[in-house]
């Protein structure tokens, strides 16, 4: 979550003690293939009224019955494994030792025992913080407590963790983000990093050094926070179609481009735009991180995110990310190249994305050859919605299909052997 008004304060002091310090990249061998799991942020925002919405606010209740709801509804079993905090867990100060503490009334039990229950359940611990003075929100930040923070973390068993950067200078952050990555790997606890130094730049002009972000970061968010909606949705995908060629060489595993939470199963989106994110998120390798309420999922929608054959090809073990090679008349075509392989030959995954609003399914007609699939034994050909192979075709056969207005239709193209 990036601060709305994006509020920005130097600390140069903190640089020039950075400077001082030997940086070291993070090795933890962890997001080999895209992380999966579950994030508050973006349903349930920093709801902190327990007294009047205990229901619903950031809470360890909240958490463990997430936990529970991700192991007894088969969302564990799928790869969805991270249970994450997002912003406004913390108290609105550090204890008398300067560490870090989450607010008593709402974590009564603390967040070692929230991370041993999680543990138990067989998922992930998944935390939030900020690389500056404050979280977005305004508590406290790691800034001037990198390390106490980083081996707190390790303490409470945290598995993942998404540094934020409100109230902090992106200038800085080329230092910063690889400083705590250090403190992070001295704590000898493996920690998917997640990182938001990127889109912090971005919005300042500044060109990221994808070399030390490669090298720093397991993920990384490129772009505006998720909102729930369409538009919001749309306007991800435009920002990593339209600078695709600057964005996907840095992906792969162990280093994905992040453009944030799924949000299907909340209220911005149709049946066939849920779909659609699901789909685009797995062409483009994107961590597939759920915001939504498990305790209220609508079986068509959880049926889209427990779709095990898209959930393969966004874990799928090249770690390419996908690309949009047309738009035109309102359909977008995107593909990835995927396993199995022949020699130089890939399969791929193809997303037929319509943009359009006409109120019918439109036709569109597919000739592999036109999307880079020359594969002289040609391809067999499956939706990956509608759960049926629609043919086995030579690369320069056309065949056609039907998607909805704002919709889209997934396929696999395998290599025929």
């Amino acid at each position: 979550m990036n601060c709305c008004n994006r509020m920005f304060k130097a600390i140069t002091v903190t640089c020039i003690l950075a400077l001082l310090v030997e940086v070291h990249t993070l090795d933890n061998g962890l997001a080999l293939t895209p992380p999966m799991g579950w994030m508050a942020w973006e349903r349930f925002r920093c709801n902190v009224d327990c007294e009047n919405d205990p229901d619903n606010c950031i809470s360890e209740s909240l958490f463990t019955t997430m936990s529970d709801l991700l192991v007894s509804e088969g969302y564990a079993d799928l790869g969805y494994k991270v249970v994450s905090l997002d912003d406004c867990w913390l108290a609105n100060e550090r204890d008398a030792e300067g560490k870090l503490q989450p607010d008593p009334l709402r974590f009564p039990s603390g967040l070692k025992a929230l991370g041993d229950y999680i543990h138990a359940k067989g998922l992930l611990f998944g935390m939030y913080e900020d690389y500056g003075n404050y979280t977005c929100a305004g508590y406290p930040g790691i800034l001037g407590h990198l390390e106490v923070d980083a081996n707190t973390f390790a303490e409470w068993g945290v598995d993942y963790l998404k540094l934020d950067g409100c109230y902090a200078d992106p200038v800085e952050m080329d230092i910063g983000y690889p400083e705590f990555g250090q403190y992070l790997n001295a704590t000898k606890r493996s920690m998917v990093y997640s990182c938001s130094w990127p889109d912090y730049q971005r919005e300042l002009g500044i060109i990221p050094d994808w070399e030390s972000i490669i090298k720093t970061c397991n993920l990384w968010r490129n772009f505006d926070d998720i909102q729930d909606s369409w538009a919001s949705v749309t306007s991800i995908l435009d920002y990593y179609a339209d600078n695709q060629d600057s964005i996907i060489p840095n992906a792969g595993p162990g280093h994905w481009n992040d453009p944030d939470m799924l949000i299907i199963g909340n209220f911005g989106l149709s049946y066939d735009q849920a779909k659609a994110q699901m789909a685009l998120w797995a062409i483009m390798a994107a961590p597939l991180i759920m915001s939504n309420d498990l305790r209220n999922m609508d079986p068509k929608f959880k049926a889209i995110l427990q779709n095990k054959e898209i959930i393969a090809v966004d874990q799928d073990v090249l770690g390419i990310q996908g690309r949009r090679l047309s738009k035109e008349h309102g359909i977008e075509i995107w593909t990835r190249p995927i396993s199995p392989t022949e020699e130089n030959f890939y399969s791929y995954a193809v997303a037929i994305l319509s943009r359009r609003d006409d109120g019918m399914p439109y036709k569109v007609p597919i000739t592999l050859s036109k999307y880079g699939m020359t594969y002289s034994l040609g391809y067999k050909v499956t939706d990956l919605y509608e759960g049926i192979v629609l043919g086995e075709f030579d690369p320069d056969a056309e065949f056609s299909v039907f998607v909805n207005p704002s919709g889209v239709v997934v396929l696999r193209c395998d290599l025929i052997f």
